[in-house]
């Protein structure tokens, strides 16, 4: 039996791209929203990494639905938002 100071629980895995198939580690995240699904203030996120970066934000770019692109460790939650 474990005592009630020690740890056993496993760390949380790091954030990984969102892009399809990509297990690398998220670096930066993209907040969107789809004006026609979200109030204006809702954020929705994708993690990516350094090589995915531009073609997510191109895809969510020419759909009008990119609002922002922050570093992952510069990323602040605004309310009503999901987490990344």
């Amino acid at each position: 039996m474990n005592s009630p100071d020690t740890d056993t629980s496993t760390p949380a895995p790091a954030p990984t791209c969102s892009a399809k198939g990509c297990r690398d580690a998220a670096v930066w995240v993209l907040a969107w929203n789809n004006p026609t699904l979200h109030t204006p203030e809702r954020r929705k996120t994708w993690l990516a990494c350094e090589e995915h970066r531009e073609h997510l934000s191109q895809f969510l770019g020419v759909r009008g639905f990119l609002k922002d692109v922050v570093k992952l460790d510069e990323w602040v939650q605004p309310e009503g938002s999901e987490r990344p």
